[in-house]
């Protein structure tokens, strides 16, 4: 696993959150880790194929999701997550990856992402605990959202 993978996602979610919830994200400590879904999680599975193929699975507590929601929103208070929440959701990770596929394309890396899929109960993911590059993005009093590369 190369740790130079997981920079372009990490500076396309700090951008896209900084524009999209108006709070600049400090990033936490780089791991490796297995992934596993687990519940009052949401995650959001997007699929990379091209000269980087896998998975980067963004993943946040369901209360740090109803403040993101709530905050891309306009400040709307949100309250479940509803098929709204999982749009808007689902919308944040789809911005993050474009964005960083465009940063990959431009390091001469070309990749293509698959539409994200909202994962909300573990047993539903379908999904195997794998070992991920994965670093938190940490959002003040919102929480974190936890970026995984998973690339094969």
């Amino acid at each position: 696993m190369n740790a130079e993978n997981i920079n372009p996602f990490l500076e396309s979610a700090s951008i896209v959150i900084e524009q999209v919830i108006n709070i600049r994200p400090t990033t936490g400590k780089l791991n490796v880790k297995d992934v596993k879904f687990v519940e009052k999680y949401i995650w959001i599975q997007i699929g990379m194929t091209g000269q980087m193929t896998g998975d980067i699975v963004f993943g946040l507590h369901e209360e740090v999701a109803l403040k993101m929601v709530s905050a891309m929103m306009g400040g709307y208070p949100v309250s479940e997550i509803d098929d709204m929440a999982k749009s808007a959701i689902s919308e944040l990770g789809n911005m993050i990856s474009g964005n960083a596929s465009t940063l990959l394309y431009n390091k001469g890396v070309k990749v293509d992402i698959t539409p994200p899929k909202v994962i909300h109960a573990a047993e539903s993911a379908g999904f195997s605990p794998a070992k991920a590059l994965t670093i938190p993005l940490q959002m003040g009093d919102i929480g974190n959202l936890d970026i995984q590369v998973l690339i094969t």
